[in-house]
């Protein structure tokens, strides 16, 4: 988070809330929203709550499958942008099975504020919660984790360089999900060539097997390799996956970070208890900024931090 005046936009914090994505099936919990009226709803839920940003996946409605058809997203965008100002920030991660080209159909097709972005190639092991959870209600959903023990998300520096193509064409800004120190080094990279104009939104993300582990050392040393690498040309914002979610948050928050919640990122809302709603994420979170005298950012006020180009320039 910048540090600019006091009392300004920019000394706010941005909530962002993951409402739903590919990497929990609907089985993990009977509280993951997966229809689109059900996405629709807890987006909403999660705006009115206090998230700034509702950052979108969408499912099949026949059997919860990972979506990025745009036909999809349609009736979702069409009814949060309906009753709410939020800033929609639509994937181009989708799932770690899908090709570049699928991955990246709805923001083409939306031209969203803002398009999340992850910044490099990983392992990206869901299998262990295979220990966790025996019963699925589609067979896809055990495939999906377990095919996860040989994979690697593919995305390539021609990838990256394809979806910055996208967003410089339709004015959208990006959610740089970065899960390792590489991954900062790759957005300098692009940051250095122009590819990646500033302010650079950074979504550190913490605790996903295969990335940085979700250690408070883990934490400190992204922060000091983005000030070193990036300057004082960064918004950053905690992603802390599982249990991890909200204790990152929190210290990232101390140190003048944006945060992320949802249940994309977390099922729960406390030990052995899983979240009822995204709403409920973003309500402790928002407790969590309050008690440190910490004022959360409205939509507009987070178009102004990372110079969004405005809710009516969008193809939804």
């Amino acid at each position: 988070m910048s540090s600019a005046h006091a009392h300004s936009a920019r000394d706010k914090v941005i909530i962002t809330c993951a409402v739903t994505g590919g990497i929990h099936t609907p089985s993990m919990s009977e509280h993951l929203p997966a229809s689109p009226g059900e996405i629709a709803e807890a987006a909403l839920g999660a705006a009115e709550a206090g998230a700034a940003i509702v950052h979108l996946h969408t499912r099949d409605p026949k059997d919860g499958r990972p979506s990025q058809d745009p036909d999809h997203f349609a009736p979702i965008l069409a009814e949060v942008s309906a009753h709410s100002d939020a800033v929609i920030n639509i994937t181009t991660g989708g799932s770690p099975h899908m090709s570049v080209e699928e991955r990246m159909r709805p923001a083409t097709e939306f031209r969203p504020e803002l398009a999340s972005l992850n910044m490099g190639s990983m392992n990206f092991g869901l299998y262990p919660m295979l220990d966790r959870f025996k019963e699925f209600t589609h067979d896809w959903e055990r495939e999906h984790l377990e095919r996860s023990r040989d994979l690697v998300f593919k995305n390539t520096f021609a990838d990256i360089e394809k979806i910055l193509g996208i967003g410089a064409e339709n004015g959208t800004r990006f959610e740089f999900e970065c899960y390792d120190i590489s991954h900062l080094n790759n957005l300098a990279h692009f940051h250095s060539r122009g590819l990646a104009e500033g302010p650079l939104f950074v979504q550190s993300v913490f605790g996903l097997l295969g990335g940085i582990g979700a250690h408070p050392e883990d934490l400190a040393h992204m922060r000091r390799t983005a000030d070193r690498l990036l300057g004082d040309g960064y918004e950053w914002s905690i992603l802390g996956a599982g249990r991890h979610q909200l204790p990152l948050a929190t210290i990232g928050a101390a140190q003048g970070s944006h945060v992320r919640v949802g249940l994309e990122d977390s099922l729960w809302i406390g030990p052995g208890e899983l979240a009822r709603t995204n709403a409920e994420q973003v309500s402790r979170i928002r407790t969590v900024l309050e008690a440190l005298n910490l004022e959360v950012a409205t939509p507009d006020e987070a178009r102004e931090i990372l110079a969004l180009k405005g809710r009516d320039k969008v193809g939804f």
